[in-house]
C-alpha cells in the first residue's frame, strides 16, 4: 500500500509548470520578434512622411528616390529675403541650401533594426518629420555678400591721424549687420516650405576702435606730439623738426582694441637725412627764387649717425614736454663750407636784368634749349666768380639730354648735336650784358640770324666757342632761366633773368649797318647738303653806358664790334 505525496512535492511540480509556461511564453515572444523583424526589413516605417512626402513602406534607396523627386520642385524655389522694406531673392543652390535625402531616410527609420521601438514604429502610423537640410557656410557667405551691401551698414571703428601738423579725429560708430548663425537656421526651416521667405535677423556691431579709445589716444600722444618741435642734436648741429613735419612719419594703428602709435621707420631716416644733408655730407646754402621772390636756402651740415638712435627713441621723444622734447644723438659732424650767414651776405634781393628771346617751331630746338635752361636756371655767381656756359651745360651728347640739330660750320647750315643752344648763349648774354656784368669772352655768330638784336648775340661750340661772363659786383648774382616750348602754330620762348642787388642802370645804342659784303654761291654734292638762300654781311657796332641807380652821368662806356660775314647760297645737287 503506497504513502500519500507531502506538501513540498506538491509544490516543486507546480513551480516545473510555471517555469515550463513561462519558457513557452518566452520562445513564443522571440519567435513573433524575429517574425516581426524578417517582416520589416529595412523599409521605411508605414505612415511616414518626410516635408510632407510619403515614403513609409518603402525601401532605403526607393524611400530617397521618392522623396528627391517629390521635393525637387520646393529645392529649387527662391528664397526671399525682407529686410528695411526691400526684399532680396536667393538662389538656394547659390547659397549652399541643399537637403541630405539619405539622412533623411535614416532619421526617418528606413535600414535594418532590432530596436524594438523602431520595429513598433513600422507597425503604427509613421511620423512626419522634417528633412534634413544642410548649408554651405562660405557658399552662403558669398551668396549673401551683394545682400549685406544693402542691408544695414559697417560698424566705423573711431581713428586719429595728422594733416600738417594737426590733430584729426574720426568718430566711432556702431553699425549694423546680419546674423548669419540665425539666419542659417531659419533658412533650414523655410528652405522647403510652400512660400520660402525669411526676415533678415541683423545685430548691432559696436566698433573695436571707441570713443574712449579715441580719447586716449589724443590724449596720451596725439596732443602731445603735436605741442611743438622736436631737436636733435648731432654733436654741435641742432636739428629742429617741426610738428607739420614730422608727423608725416607718425601714425596710430588700431590694434587688440587699441590704437598704437606707429613709427614708418624708412620716412623718420629720409626725413633726418633730408634735414642733415645726404649721404653725410655737408650742403652748401644757396639762393632759389621761391614763389618768384629771391629766398636763401639754409646750409646743412653733413652728419653721419646711426639712424637706429634716432628710430628708437623717436615715439618717446615727441610726447615729451618743454626741454625733454631734445634728444642728444651720437655723430660725427661736417659743417658747410658756405654757410648760411654767407649766403645772406651775396644780398640776392631784387631783378636787375630780363632778357627774351623768340624761335620758331622745331622739335630738336625745344629739346636742346629747354635742356640747356634746365642746367643753367638756378646758378649762383657768387662775387669774382666767371660763369662758362660749356662748363655749366657741360658737352651736348645724346647721354646729356641733347639732340642733334641745325649749326653752322664754314659759314653754312649743318647737323650736329646740341643745335639750337646758341639761343640760349644769346639769351644769357643780353641778360648779362643788361645787368651790367663784365664780358669775358663771347663769339657772335658767323653771319646774322634776324631773330636775334644785331651786335649783341653769341654762339657757342663745345670745345671751340664759349660764352663766358664775370661777376663782377660786389653782390652775388642769381640766374633763372625759362623755356616755353614751341609748338606748330607758335614760337618757343626764351627768358633769361638776373637776380642781385643793382648796382648800374645799363643803356645801349646800336649803329647803322656798314661795309657790306655780297654772299657767294656754292653747289655742294654731299648727302648733308641743305639748300639756302644768301643775304650779305655787314659790320656794326653796339655801345654799352653804365649809370649809377638813378644818375644820368655816364661812369663808362663798352664798345662791341661785330663783323658779319655774308650768308653764301647753296645749291644742292
Amino acid at each position: 500500500m503506497s504513502e500519500p505525496q507531502t506538501a513540498p512535492s506538491r509544490e516543486k511540480a507546480g513551480g516545473r509548470a510555471v517555469l515550463l509556461v513561462l519558457l513557452g511564453l518566452v520562445v513564443l515572444v522571440g519567435v513573433g520578434w524575429v517574425v516581426a523583424y524578417a517582416l520589416a526589413g529595412d523599409k521605411v516605417p508605414r505612415g511616414t512622411t518626410v516635408a510632407g512626402v510619403p515614403i513609409g513602406g518603402r525601401t532605403p534607396d526607393a524611400a530617397v528616390r521618392t522623396l528627391r523627386e517629390g521635393l525637387a520642385d520646393r529645392a529649387d524655389r527662391p528664397v526671399t529675403l525682407t529686410a528695411e522694406g526691400g526684399s532680396f531673392e536667393l538662389d538656394p543652390a547659390a547659397a549652399g541650401l541643399a537637403v541630405d535625402h539619405e539622412a533623411s531616410v535614416a532619421e526617418a527609420g528606413g535600414g535594418r533594426s532590432w530596436d524594438p521601438r523602431r520595429l513598433w514604429a513600422y507597425y503604427t502610423d509613421g511620423d512626419d518629420l522634417d528633412a534634413v537640410v544642410t548649408v554651405d557656410d562660405s557658399a552662403l557667405a558669398e551668396a549673401l555678400a551683394p545682400v549685406e551691401r544693402e542691408v544695414g551698414r559697417p560698424a566705423r571703428d573711431g581713428a586719429v591721424r595728422f594733416e600738417a601738423g594737426r590733430v584729426v579725429t574720426t568718430d566711432p560708430r556702431a553699425g549694423q549687420e546680419v546674423d548669419v548663425d540665425a539666419l542659417r537656421d531659419e533658412l533650414a526651416a523655410t528652405y522647403l516650405s510652400e512660400d520660402p521667405s525669411v526676415e533678415l535677423p541683423l545685430v548691432d556691431v559696436e566698433p573695436e576702435i571707441d570713443e574712449a579709445d579715441v580719447r586716449t589716444a589724443v590724449q596720451e600722444f596725439a596732443n602731445p606730439a603735436v605741442s611743438a618741435p622736436v631737436t636733435l642734436v648731432f654733436g654741435d648741429a641742432p636739428v629742429q623738426l617741426r610738428p607739420r613735419e614730422f608727423t608725416e612719419v607718425l601714425a596710430l594703428a588700431p590694434e587688440d582694441g587699441e590704437l598704437v602709435p606707429e613709427v614708418d621707420e624708412q620716412a623718420l631716416e629720409k626725413l633726418v637725412g633730408d634735414a642733415v644733408g645726404d649721404d653725410g655730407a655737408p650742403v652748401d646754402a644757396t639762393v632759389a627764387l621761391v614763389g618768384g621772390e629771391p629766398e636763401v636756402v639754409p646750409a646743412e651740415p653733413g652728419v653721419t649717425y646711426d639712424p637706429g638712435d634716432v628710430r628708437e627713441t623717436f615715439l618717446d621723444l615727441v610726447t615729451r614736454e618743454g626741454d625733454e622734447r631734445r634728444l642728444e644723438v651720437e655723430a660725427r659732424v661736417a659743417e658747410p663750407e658756405f654757410t648760411t650767414a654767407d649766403a645772406r651776405k651775396l644780398r640776392i634781393t631784387e631783378q636787375v636784368s630780363t632778357f627774351t628771346t623768340y624761335y620758331p617751331h622745331a622739335d630738336y630746338r625745344n629739346i636742346n634749349i629747354g635742356r640747356a635752361a634746365e642746367i643753367v636756371d638756378g646758378t649762383v655767381l657768387k662775387p669774382g666768380e666767371t660763369f662758362s656756359l660749356n662748363d655749366t651745360v657741360g658737352e651736348r651728347t645724346a647721354e646729356n639730354g641733347f639732340t642733334e640739330g641745325f649749326v653752322i660750320n664754314d659759314g653754312i647750315l649743318v647737323e650736329d648735336l646740341g643745335g639750337g643752344v646758341s639761343q640760349m648763349a644769346t639769351t644769357l648774354f643780353n641778360a648779362m650784358f643788361f645787368a651790367g656784368l663784365e664780358d669775358v669772352e663771347h663769339k657772335p655768330h658767323s653771319f646774322y640770324i634776324d631773330r636775334y638784336p644785331v651786335g649783341r648775340e653769341a654762339t657757342v661750340a663745345w670745345g671751340a666757342v664759349d660764352l663766358r661772363f664775370r661777376n663782377d659786383t660786389p653782390y652775388g648774382v642769381l640766374i633763372d632761366a625759362e623755356v616755353t616750348p614751341s609748338t606748330p602754330g607758335g614760337q618757343g620762348v626764351v627768358t633769361v633773368s638776373m637776380w642781385s642787388t643793382k648796382v648800374w642802370d645799363i643803356e645801349t645804342t646800336t649803329s647803322e649797318r656798314y661795309a657790306f659784303t655780297p654772299p657767294q654761291t656754292r653747289t655742294l654734292s654731299t648727302d648733308d647738303c641743305y639748300p639756302n638762300t644768301g643775304y650779305s654781311g655787314f659790320q656794326v657796332d653796339v655801345v654799352r653806358y653804365f649809370k649809377e641807380p638813378g644818375q644820368d652821368e655816364v661812369v663808362r662806356r663798352e664798345n662791341f664790334h661785330t663783323t658779319y660775314t655774308p650768308s653764301d647760297t647753296v645749291v644742292c645737287e
